[in-house]
Formats: C-alpha cells, structure tokens, sequence
C-alpha cells in the first residue's frame, strides 16, 4: 500500500519546491512498487532463490572418525609437517564436516611450530619446510637465517589417541610394522622405526599404526596408502636402494595382502570408510620440472658460460664419437651453440663399452696422444686418461625427452662433482682439468639417482596400476567409497582442475595444487582433495555434502605459505 505525502512549505521558492517534487516522486515510485515490481519494470530477472537440503548422515556413522596413511594424510607440504600444514590436511577438513552431523573430536598430533623439522634430543634430525619469495623452491633458512627446530621427539611429544595416524615415509606394510614408532630404533637402527610416528607411540611404543587406530573403535575410517610403495624408488631415480614393495606376498611384506589385511581389520567392527588410490609419479612435478635439455646456451644465466665450453665440450666428446658411430649411434653426445642440449647421463641399461672404449682410443695412440697434449697432459698419460674415459664414459648417453629427472637434480647439473674430481686428481690429472671434467650432467654423466630411464619409468606404472587395482577391488568388495586418486591428479597435470574460482594446475611454484616439493598437495590441494573424498561418500553412502552445498570453498586454503609464517 502506499502511504500518502503531504508537503507543506512556507516561503519557498519554485527552484527547490521542483527538486523536491523531483526527490518524493522517486520514493512514491519506490515505496508503492514490490521488489518485484521494480525488476520487471527495468528488465531484470529476479534472482531466483535456491533452497539447499538439510545436511544429512544418510548410512554413515561419524561418531568416530580414524584417517590412516601416510604425508598425504598428514598434511605434509612444502616438504615439512608443520602446525599450519596439519590443521589443513583433508582429514582434518573432512572432520570440521563430518561434526556437522555427528563427528566426534578430532584430535591430530601437532607439531611444536610452523618452521617443520624434527629434532631427537637437540639435534636436528629433519630439515624445515621450503617457501619461495617468487622463483625457485629455497631452504627456509636462506631467507630468514637460522632457526630452532622445537618439535623434539625425545623431549616432547604430544598426547594421543590420535584420529590423524597419518605417518609421513610410511609405505603400506609400514601400518601393520611394530617397532615402527619406538625412539630405540632411531638410536640404533634408523631404518627401522619412523621419527614422525615416535611422536604417536606414547606408552605403547611398540604398537602398529594399525592397532592404534583400531584402538580407538572407529565408526568411519579413511585409508591412503601405498604411494611411498613406489614413490620411494622413483625419488632415488630407481636406483635400487629404495625397492618397489612387492605386488605378492604375505601380509606386511607383499602389497595385495597387506591391503586385504587393513581392509579387513579395519571394517571387522561393521566401519564404513572411503579409500583411494595412487597417482603415476609422471604426473607429479617432482618429476616433470626439470628438462631434459636443460644445458640451455639461450639462459640468462648459464647460457654464455655454456656457450664458452662447447667447442671444447664437442673436441671431447667427437673423440668418443668416433667409437659410438661404429658401436652404438644412439650414444653420440654433441652440443649446439643455439638450441637447448640434453644432459649427458649414465643409462646401466646399456651394455658396457668401457673396454671398447679404451681399445679405440688407443688404438691411434699418436693422434690420442696430441688430443691429450691440447689439456696439458704428457704422451705417458695415454693408457690411464683412456682407462679414465672408458670408466667415465662406458654406459653414457644424452637424454631425450623420454627420462624424467628428479626436481633436486636442478640444483646440480652443471656443478662439480667434488668426489670424481677428487678421483681424477688421485689419478695425476690437475686440479682444475679435473673439475673440468667432473661437471654433473655436462661432463660427467648424471648418476641413476638423478634420474627415471624409460625402463624404470615402466616397472613404476606397472606396479602402480597393480596397486591401484588391489585398492579398486577392495572398495568395490568391501562396500567403501572410493576416490579416484589417479585420475584426479592426472586431470592437475593436463587440463587442470576448476575449483570454485581458480583452475587448479600441477605446475610447481605456481599450478596452486602442488607444494613446494613437487610431489606433495598445498593446502588448497588438501582441500580440494577433502571435497572429492565428501563426493565418494555421498555417492556410496547417500550423504549430501555436495548437494547441500557443504564442500569446502578452496580459496579459503592457501597455497604458498609465507617464509615469516611461525
């Protein structure tokens, strides 16, 4: 209804009594149209109110919550645990849901500070977390100085039980290992027990993963295991010290048995749960950062010096040619002045042509005689400089765009290998021809721990896709929501993921959804990654957390923190 103006006006003049006309019209306009009147008036659509359903349980029990794994569990990022990473991991998200409807507390067992780092009686045993000031992943302390690790695994550990068992460097047999948490296996045998589970263990040191979070009587559990099962052997470039888990075995040694006992364990008391699977580490920036020619001469940086050393690199290397094009043409390294060259690597697949090697070279003594003289050598230096070569250059290769180097190689390609410089010195050659030829990946081939060869880029997927079907099956026999792990991150890795409003990348430093060590989440990975488990559970357990519009906004989470966080 509209309320009726009665203006009177006392010796006022025509000029205000028309503004004032002007003015009440528009307020008679709008105090006597609805809302809606309006709208239409002018074109425009009411904005249509969307009623969202009540948050519901559907068959699920939240009361008592347990998640199980490992870093990815944790919320280790930035290659740390830390206070700040940990209040972000997705359990912890997912928990702050699950209370919506019934979740108990969640207790996590957080670190002492927002450096990262372990200590063990005062003595740093873990290093702090990495940040960056806008390049390059960098050592915390080389931007803020030097700090006090005060997460100390002899003098203060938390108090459990604990509903985030979530144990970094735990591979899956690791959750059913005892001993796995006791401090004496630091003191005496590393290997064997774990400094971020020492923390969880309390009185019952000898105690599994398994049995503490079974201890606790879960109602709902969440389970992701297996990636150190190989991530391990890709991060040390498949060189054998760090082996693939086993796709058979008995429980706590081969991977299917071992995940057949978790699953059992932990559904025996009628808990319902959500699993996942493991990514392909080509789809991790861990991985895929550094290239393969990464011997620029076009780089700021390292480009002119680059360019200073090829005709001298080429003067080497056209010596070893010589051999390669009569053995193996696949083996000959050269290096252009104006495209991006791959770094020269040690390939143990390739037979071993050391002895070849020495053979041909001296084979012309006189001519490999004169090449030596060029790095001011004497003629009697011939026989070990050819020895030297074949030891050196005996299964060396360039790299192609097929090998995938491990993101630490970054920081020592092109630099001097002191301990073969300290080798070659120990064998008459000068100091300074000896760091010459001692140049990671330039002159002296990159070892295997730097780098994934095709071959072993193979035993990693085929043990991957094992693995992940042993997950699949267990899910679909067990009745458990499962997460799709692999796809997801593969999704990061090509066309990115769009989540609320960013578009989640895997690119390092700035993709949003990797930290800062190429092969863990950010916390808004995290919690990307909580909304996918929320939308495995509504479809498995007829929950609603997507429908009533309670999956976590992403853009609360950050994504790099900063290196004055403490």
């Amino acid at each position: 209804m509209c309320l009726g103006l009665l203006i009177t006006y006392k010796k006022t003049n025509m000029k205000n009594i028309k503004y004032l006309t002007l003015i009440f019209g528009l307020i008679a306009f709008v105090g006597c149209n609805e809302p809606e009147d309006v709208l239409k008036d002018t074109n425009i659509e009411p904005e249509e109110v969307v009623v969202l359903p009540e948050l519901i349980t559907g068959s699920t029990d939240f009361s008592t919550y347990v998640s199980i794994g490992n870093s990815l569990t944790a919320g280790f990022t930035d290659n740390a645990l830390f206070k700040a990473s940990q209040e972000n991991s997705f359990p912890n998200i997912l928990s702050q849901k699950f209370a919506m409807i019934g979740g108990g507390d969640f207790n996590q067992p957080l670190t002492n500070d927002n450096f990262g780092g372990i200590a063990l009686g005062g003595n740093r045993i873990l290093e702090p977390r990495l940040v960056t000031t806008g390049g390059a992943p960098v050592s915390l302390e080389s931007v803020i100085g030097p700090v006090t690790v005060t997460t100390d695994v002899a003098l203060n550990n938390p108090t459990g039980p604990f509903n985030n068992m979530g144990v970094p460097g735990a591979k899956s047999f690791h959750l059913l290992a005892p001993g796995y948490g006791n401090i004496s296996g630091l003191l005496t045998d590393p290997a064997t027990a774990n400094p971020y589970f020492v923390r969880m263990t309390g009185t019952t040191p000898d105690a599994s993963i398994l049995q503490l979070a079974m201890a606790q009587t879960p109602t709902f559990f969440s389970l992701w295991i297996g990636n150190n099962d190989v991530l391990g052997y890709a991060t040390t470039g498949g060189d054998g010290t760090n082996p693939i888990t086993p796709v058979d075995g008995a429980p706590g040694v081969g991977f299917t048995q071992t995940y057949g006992a978790l699953i059992a364990t932990l559904t025996a008391g009628g808990a319902k749960g959500v699993i996942a699977n493991i990514p392909y580490v080509t789809d991790i920036p861990h991985f895929t950062t550094v290239p393969y020619n990464a011997l620029d001469p076009n780089d700021e940086d390292n480009g002119p010096a680059l360019i200073a050393q090829i005709p001298t690199l080429n003067t080497v290397y056209g010596a070893l040619n010589q051999i390669f094009n009569l053995v193996d043409p696949s083996r000959v390294i050269s290096f252009s002045s104006t495209e991006a060259n791959g770094v020269v690597i040690k390939d143990e697949t390739l037979a071993d042509l050391s002895s070849v090697i020495r053979g041909g070279l001296l084979s012309n003594r006189p001519a490999f005689e004169g090449f030596i003289a060029q790095f001011g050598l004497a003629p009697e230096a011939a026989d070990s400089v050819a020895t030297l070569f074949g030891i050196v250059y005996g299964q060396a290769r360039q790299a192609t765009a097929d090998d995938l180097f491990v993101l630490p190689s970054l920081s020592i390609i092109g630099e001097v290998n002191e301990t073969q410089s300290a080798f070659l010195q120990s064998q008459d050659l000068p100091e300074a021809l000896a760091d010459q030829f001692s140049a990671e990946g330039v002159t002296f081939p990159l070892a295997d721990k730097w780098v994934l060869i095709p071959s072993e880029q193979d035993e990693i997927k085929k043990a991957v896709d094992a693995f992940n079907l042993t997950i699949e099956t267990a899910a679909t026999n067990a009745g458990l929501a499962f997460v799709d792990a692999n796809s997801l991150l593969s999704q990061l890795a090509t066309t990115g993921i769009e989540t609320d409003n960013f578009i989640l990348k895997s690119n390092l430093v700035t993709g949003g959804a990797f930290s800062l060590d190429g092969v863990h989440l950010t916390s808004r990975g995290y919690a990307m990654a909580a909304n996918e488990f929320m939308k495995a559970i509504d479809a498995a357990y007829g929950t609603n957390f997507e429908a009533s519009g309670n999956l976590v906004n992403t853009g609360n989470y950050p994504t790099n923190y900063s290196p004055l966080l403490q």
